[in-house]
């Protein structure tokens, strides 16, 4: 009974992460997407980066940050 309950924990814990690793992954696709970034690997996102103007970096910068942000470091709250 209780090897039943844990397989089921488990499963529901693998599923948890695959949606949200899905969702990240759309994030990014979309970061692709919209800042035009041709070549789909890290160097090709680095030189869309590079040829950015600061609006264009700010904007990226803050959509990345409260997507992949965690919220226990956040400036002024520390303990």
């Amino acid at each position: 009974m209780k090897k039943g309950i844990l397989a089921i924990a488990g499963l529901a814990a693998i599923a948890i992460i695959a949606k949200k690793a899905q969702k990240r992954k759309a994030f990014v696709r979309g970061i692709f997407d919209e800042y035009d970034v041709k070549e789909r690997t890290p160097f090709g996102f680095a030189d869309r980066i590079r040829t950015m103007n600061d609006e264009e970096y700010n904007s990226l910068k803050e959509k990345v940050r409260t997507q992949f942000g965690r919220g226990c470091c956040k400036p002024g709250t520390a303990e």
